[in-house]
């Protein structure tokens, strides 16, 4: 059977991906790279990834006869890094920061993510190779990724300003911020726990607010995550929209750090919020979180399509 090849490669797009940017050095030891959405890890032990590589791109040689690679995951202030590679700039590496990884391979600064590898194993896929590198080394920054499907970009932040642009209710916005195992909660003066939270009546920048808030409150850096619950109080008629978020390094100020696997929600009297915080400790122990949608009662879990 023969197919329309603009018809299939449309329906591929129609997956939600990540981008990520492909670098390795070429034989006179100059930097190379290019944008690719076809990325995913294989294993983890051993710890292994793979991307995929036209064999009509100039890079082709380079790449596929160099011992290593790096992969950058883009994080979503990044769409005109990823603008870059995807087109012949004669200088591509002039327009981001770099520096070389332990292995070898350039890897960007301020990305969601970047793994430098060796190259495993190259494999002859019809018009396309797959390379499989083993992982010698990587970072996990916990910046949110830029996403792409159908020929175009989403990123978290502008999906969460777009959800509270779009809602004429009154909202809080929650967030659920961790910190190597840990999350934030804020004590009121009768000794309950409560979500770091703000008031939202009348639009605006609610998420930048809300990540503005977390940062006052904590005194430490913040790197913003997906929506991880939106429900609707019936009761109250207000939306609650809920965040996750990293903490960085340093003294926290202003709130209190709480074992995720050992969570005081005896002292949480909201039963919204202790249900997120349930959620939050079971999807965090499978690493695999989704997003609630409903009321304060019921609603249903969806499974994310991009990175937090």
């Amino acid at each position: 059977m023969t197919h329309d090849l603009r018809a299939l490669r449309n329906a591929f797009g129609a997956f939600l991906t990540g981008i990520t940017v492909v670098t390795t050095r070429n034989d006179t030891g100059d930097p190379i790279g290019f944008t690719a959405n076809s990325f995913t890890s294989v294993s983890l032990a051993p710890p292994l990834l793979l991307v995929c590589l036209a064999k009509t791109s100039r890079n082709f040689d380079a790449v596929t006869r160099s011992t290593g690679f790096a992969v950058n995951i883009l994080s979503e202030a990044q769409k005109d890094v990823s603008n870059t590679f995807a087109r012949p700039v004669e200088d591509r590496f002039a327009a981001v920061s770099w520096r070389d990884g332990p292995h070898g391979s350039p890897i960007f600064s301020d990305v969601s993510a970047w793994f430098d590898c060796s190259t495993h194993q190259v494999i002859e896929a019809g018009d396309h190779v797959i390379l499989i590198g083993r992982v010698e080394a990587f970072e996990d920054t916990g910046l949110a990724g830029l996403g792409y499907a159908r020929g175009g970009y989403f990123s978290p932040a502008l999906s969460g300003k777009a959800l509270l642009a779009g809602h004429d209710m009154p909202q809080t916005l929650g967030a659920v911020a961790e910190r190597d195992g840990e999350v934030v909660l804020q004590e009121s003066a009768d000794g309950m726990l409560r979500l770091p939270s703000i008031e939202l009546d009348n639009g605006g920048e609610g998420v930048d607010a809300l990540f503005g808030h977390l940062r006052d409150l904590c005194c430490l850096p913040v790197a913003p995550g997906l929506v991880y619950s939106i429900y609707e109080d019936t009761q109250a008629r207000r939306q609650h929209v809920i965040y996750r978020a990293t903490l960085g390094e340093g003294e926290i100020a202003g709130a209190k750090l709480y074992p995720v696997d050992a969570l005081p929600l005896e002292r949480v009297a909201d039963r919204a919020t202790r249900d997120v915080l349930t959620r939050y400790a079971q999807e965090s122990s499978l690493g695999n979180f989704g997003i609630y949608v409903g009321n304060q009662e019921k609603g249903r879990v969806h499974a994310q399509v991009a990175r937090g």
